[in-house]
């Protein structure tokens, strides 16, 4: 290491004086960031053909990343202290107060009934990056079967991106509209498992904390992480909907963000989480309070259709 890596490095690492990780969870985020690493160099499956869950297309990403091994030195140096950090992260009163406005709102919606034979319908806009020169913009509407017992349907419509190539082995994702088969995956939790879930923001909160365990680095990023992916089908349950803005709200370091858009350029109100490394912002309309997405998803339609494939009624 050259002396101008040493000097980067002690920068980054904490005074003597400040608090610091404990040894097990020191080799815990370097566990991961190798991890992480390691999953980068690998070639990638072509997702299209994945079961299971919506893909979070717009945090996919696709371009094989080599770090040398002193810029990984910095990188673990810089999660430690981002680590030590949150742990006197502070939150905004105003900002657990929209989350509690949020969640009156919610909890005021009617509940809409959903037989096991019917599917859960999601519609959304983002973009994936395949590298660094090319970046899709799609739109993405899903199908999901209530039960978990039936294949459900994946419908992407590349509104930006190349045209079909011959052995292309992401044509999957070339420019105009594609189906693709969801099968029924007992890792990824049904609408009914939704249901189940409990409502008061407590226990809710200790459970998603339970079921990310391991996951993220910290358990407080994991949640977040599992709140916001439930968010979508939680508008059609109005009870676990609002339970889940205040258990975010029992998260340190919201903050409110006035003037915040949509992966759409809709403009709303934003809530920023200091635990989330990519600082996503979760958008609301401003009037209404509806949950619009984020800067990288906007979230277009919820609902329940008879068939897969079948757009619901407005």
């Amino acid at each position: 290491m050259n002396p101008e890596e040493r000097e980067e490095l002690a920068r980054l690492l904490p005074s003597p004086g400040e608090p610091v990780l404990t040894s097990d969870r020191h080799d815990l985020l370097k566990d991961l960031l190798m991890r992480e690493l390691t999953e980068q160099a690998q070639e990638l499956p072509d997702i299209a053909t994945a079961p299971g869950r919506r893909a979070r297309a717009p945090r996919r990403r696709f371009a094989v990343i080599v770090v040398p091994l002193a810029t990984a030195a910095a990188i673990v140096a810089a999660v430690l202290v981002g680590s030590v950090g949150s742990k006197t992260a502070t939150t905004d009163a105003d900002a657990v107060d929209l989350l509690n406005r949020i969640a009156e709102v919610a909890a005021a919606k009617k509940s809409v009934p959903v037989r096991d034979d019917q599917y859960i319908y999601v519609r959304t806009q983002g973009s994936m990056k395949f590298s660094e020169k090319d970046i899709r913009i799609l739109r993405e509407a899903s199908w999901t079967a209530v039960d978990g017992k039936r294949a459900g349907l994946r419908r992407v419509t590349v509104l930006v991106g190349p045209p079909f190539r011959p052995r292309d082995p992401f044509s999957s994702y070339s420019k105009g509209t594609h189906d693709m088969r969801l099968s029924p995956d007992p890792n990824v939790a049904t609408f009914r498992a939704l249901q189940a879930l409990p409502t008061d923001p407590d226990s809710l909160l200790e459970k998603i904390y339970a079921g990310t365990k391991g996951e993220g680095q910290t358990r407080e990023s994991a949640a977040l992480e599992k709140i916001g992916d439930i968010l979508p089908d939680a508008t059609l349950l109005p009870e676990l909907d609002a339970a889940l803005y205040r258990a975010a709200a029992k998260i340190p370091g919201v903050s409110v963000v006035t003037d915040a858009k949509d992966y759409k350029g809709r403009s709303g109100i934003g809530l920023s989480f200091k635990e989330r490394d990519d600082r996503t912002v979760w958008v609301f309309d401003k009037k209404s309070l509806d949950f619009l997405g984020s800067a990288d998803e906007a979230l277009l339609a919820v609902g329940v259709a008879d068939k897969a494939g079948e757009t619901p009624a407005t």
